[in-house]
């Protein structure tokens, strides 16, 4: 791969510096505290619209007489593709123009139109709602993960990502919890329509309460032009180590998506449980216990990374193969207290790549190119891994159904343990050039 042209590297502006220093809290960050649990609570609402159909998915399949690929392509392409091409154009946005207003714009776009999908009436319907949602929640993640590395120093950045991330398992604790209860006592079109309505009072919160913070803030970096997106993408691409953690989270987040898409389905199916029973038993999972691993992951990487900044890589690799031998329990075990118990461990290491890939995708490049960097991740990691997830893992149920019945789903999901272990691999292949790529934007620009 060619190195950037002395031009290029001089329109990248100013870098980041090191990825490791030590905190450094600009006067008037006594606030931040407040902007990061309100930006959550963002991310908690947009999980939650985005994910609450897993739940309700059993009750619209029979509604709408769909297969199981029809299942994966309304979680996952009707939603992914939009919200992950969408995010590069508002992600240029957001490296020129004020982060706060696009935020609470995207917020108020997708709460609606997650309003809008309650009153779907068939497959296609419910994709132009689920198409609608996707626009929204683009604008979100770029320009959040851009305001939190202007609050937080590169030594604690890991941390505040990651508890930022954990909305991801706090969004899902709601949406399976209460997405349940609601349809066993009222149906799906009431469970999703009150999903829609927390985000249009988040909107005004954040509009009124929170501020946009100044550029490099907290590493007190002078600010520069916004380099072109052509040059962005240069840059990225010629870090091997952004390009193998990008290919990683795609691969750790395929098994992901589809299990949030057809774990619900395949509890009540294979185990026989209700759905409140189902909602109860994932919002433990995926909430609690997801929430906590996906949170100590950004600690564990902000603490070893101190001393060894590939940590950021090695705990998704060491979380994974924690994981490995409790999901085929997960997925074959006839009891379901023993399949239950056994998913306590995949659970907790869900998402705990999320967090130092965020992390490290705003390190590797200079303050302009933040929101657009994550948004490029995004891309990869959304096309690959809820792109395509779903739908493959419900195509291969559909195909393995005449010959296993009910329990085709177990065996098609089994198969996402590969993707796991795919990923885990290209973690390993980043973090061998992870120092020296950290280190070329303080070198370009000197």
């Amino acid at each position: 791969m060619d190195e950037p042209s002395a031009a290029e590297a001089a329109e990248a502006g100013l870098p980041d510096g090191p990825i490791l220093t030590g905190p450094a809290h600009a006067p008037g960050m006594r606030g931040r505290t407040y902007i990061l649990v309100i930006l959550t609570l963002v991310y908690v609402v947009n999980y939650l619209d985005r994910q609450i159909l897993a739940i309700l998915m059993p009750q619209i399949q029979t509604e709408f007489h769909l297969t199981y690929q029809q299942v994966g392509d309304l979680i996952g392409p009707a939603f992914a593709f939009v919200y992950a091409v969408l995010g590069v154009p508002l992600a240029v946005i957001a490296d020129r123009a004020n982060r706060r207003n696009i935020i609470a714009a995207s917020l108020a776009v997708f709460s609606l139109m997650t309003l809008v999908s309650s009153y779907t009436r068939g497959f296609w319907s419910m994709a132009a709602a689920r198409f609608g949602t996707g626009i929204g929640e683009a604008g979100t993640g770029p320009s959040i993960n851009s305001v939190i590395a202007d609050l937080y120093a590169p030594a604690e950045r890991a941390s505040a990502l990651s508890f930022y991330t954990a909305g991801l398992n706090i969004g899902l604790l709601i949406a399976f919890f209460g997405g349940g209860w609601l349809s066993d006592h009222y149906g799906w079109r009431v469970a999703i329509m009150t999903a829609g309505v927390p985000g249009l009072i988040l909107t005004l919160l954040l509009l009124l309460t929170v501020r946009e913070p100044r550029r490099g803030l907290v590493e007190a970096l002078p600010d520069s032009n916004p380099p072109s997106f052509v040059s962005v993408v240069k840059y990225l691409w010629s870090q091997r180590s952004f390009r193998w953690m990008a290919i990683g989270t795609s691969f750790s987040s395929f098994g992901g998506y589809a299990g949030i898409a057809f774990i619900p389905t395949f509890l009540k199916v294979s185990h026989h449980m209700t759905q409140a029973q189902v909602g109860v038993a994932l919002a433990l999972l995926t909430g609690v216990a997801g929430a906590i691993g996906t949170y100590l992951a950004g600690v564990f990487a902000d603490r070893f990374g101190a001393r060894d900044v590939r940590w950021n890589m090695y705990v998704p690799i060491v979380g994974g193969f924690i994981a490995l031998p409790f999901a085929p329990v997960f997925y074959l075990s006839s009891s379901t207290a023993v399949a239950l118990a056994a998913a306590v461990v995949p659970a907790t290491m869900g998402a705990i790549y999320v967090g130092p890939a965020y992390s490290i995708a705003q390190g590797l490049v200079p303050l302009r190119m933040r929101a657009r960097s994550v948004a490029i991740l995004l891309l990869i990691l959304n096309v690959i891994g809820l792109g395509f997830g779903p739908p493959v893992v419900g195509l291969v149920a559909d195909l393995l159904k005449p010959a296993f019945g009910v329990d085709a789903l177990r065996y098609a999901m089994l198969t996402t343990i590969l993707t796991g272990l795919t990923g885990a691999f290209c973690y390993w292949r980043a973090s061998a050039t992870l120092k020296a790529d950290l280190a070329r934007p303080a070198q370009a620009a000197a």
